[in-house]
Protein backbone atom coordinates (compact mmCIF):
# COMPACT_ATOMS: atom_id res chain seq x y z
CA UNK A 1 0.00 0.00 0.00
CA UNK A 2 1.59 3.31 -0.76
CA UNK A 3 0.64 7.05 1.03
CA UNK A 4 2.43 10.18 1.00
CA UNK A 5 3.81 11.94 3.95
CA UNK A 6 2.68 14.72 5.48
CA UNK A 7 3.43 17.64 7.27
CA UNK A 8 3.12 18.36 10.83
CA UNK A 9 4.83 21.39 12.27
CA UNK A 10 7.96 20.52 12.11
CA UNK A 11 7.98 17.01 11.90
CA UNK A 12 6.22 14.58 9.06
CA UNK A 13 3.21 12.69 9.63
CA UNK A 14 2.18 9.10 7.65
CA UNK A 15 -1.78 8.35 8.35
CA UNK A 16 -2.25 4.80 8.78
CA UNK A 17 -5.24 3.46 6.94
CA UNK A 18 -8.25 2.18 8.35
CA UNK A 19 -8.23 -1.47 6.97
CA UNK A 20 -3.90 -1.80 8.18
CA UNK A 21 -4.85 -0.17 11.53
CA UNK A 22 -7.84 -2.96 11.76
CA UNK A 23 -5.24 -5.67 11.11
CA UNK A 24 -2.78 -5.06 13.58
CA UNK A 25 -5.65 -3.59 15.98
CA UNK A 26 -4.27 -0.63 16.85
CA UNK A 27 -6.56 2.53 17.67
CA UNK A 28 -6.57 6.54 18.26
CA UNK A 29 -3.52 7.35 21.42
CA UNK A 30 -2.90 4.08 21.33
CA UNK A 31 1.17 4.17 21.63
CA UNK A 32 4.06 2.43 18.78
CA UNK A 33 7.20 1.57 18.64
CA UNK A 34 8.88 4.11 15.59
CA UNK A 35 12.36 2.33 14.91
CA UNK A 36 14.50 2.14 11.59
CA UNK A 37 15.74 -1.12 10.82
CA UNK A 38 18.70 -1.57 8.01
CA UNK A 39 17.27 1.75 6.24
CA UNK A 40 13.53 0.82 7.18
CA UNK A 41 11.13 2.64 8.71
CA UNK A 42 9.36 -0.16 11.47
CA UNK A 43 6.29 1.33 13.32
CA UNK A 44 5.02 -1.66 15.73
CA UNK A 45 2.75 -1.60 18.47
CA UNK A 46 3.50 -1.29 21.63
CA UNK A 47 1.65 -3.74 23.65
CA UNK A 48 1.27 -3.90 27.35
CA UNK A 49 2.43 -7.94 28.62
CA UNK A 50 -0.37 -9.53 30.01
CA UNK A 51 0.67 -11.30 33.11
CA UNK A 52 -1.28 -14.59 34.33
CA UNK A 53 -1.46 -14.99 38.68
CA UNK A 54 0.19 -18.64 38.12
CA UNK A 55 3.96 -17.28 36.80
CA UNK A 56 3.41 -14.57 39.01
CA UNK A 57 3.06 -16.41 42.23
CA UNK A 58 6.23 -18.31 41.37
CA UNK A 59 7.95 -15.42 40.99
CA UNK A 60 7.10 -14.88 45.23
CA UNK A 61 10.46 -15.40 47.08
CA UNK A 62 11.58 -14.52 50.70
CA UNK A 63 13.85 -11.40 49.37
CA UNK A 64 10.57 -10.07 47.52
CA UNK A 65 7.44 -10.89 50.23
CA UNK A 66 6.45 -7.94 52.56
CA UNK A 67 5.36 -9.04 56.06
CA UNK A 68 1.96 -9.05 57.08
CA UNK A 69 0.46 -5.76 58.06
CA UNK A 70 -1.97 -5.40 61.36
CA UNK A 71 -4.38 -2.72 61.60
CA UNK A 72 -6.11 -3.03 64.59
CA UNK A 73 -9.14 -4.26 66.35
CA UNK A 74 -12.73 -4.91 64.27
CA UNK A 75 -14.92 -2.20 64.53
CA UNK A 76 -18.75 -2.53 63.71
CA UNK A 77 -19.36 -5.22 61.49
CA UNK A 78 -16.12 -5.94 60.11
CA UNK A 79 -15.45 -10.00 59.78
CA UNK A 80 -12.09 -11.13 59.75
Amino acid sequence: MTTTLQKWGNSLAVRIPKTVANDVDLGEGEAVDLQVANGQIVIAPIRAKKYRCDELVTRINRKNRHPEVTTGQSRGSEVW
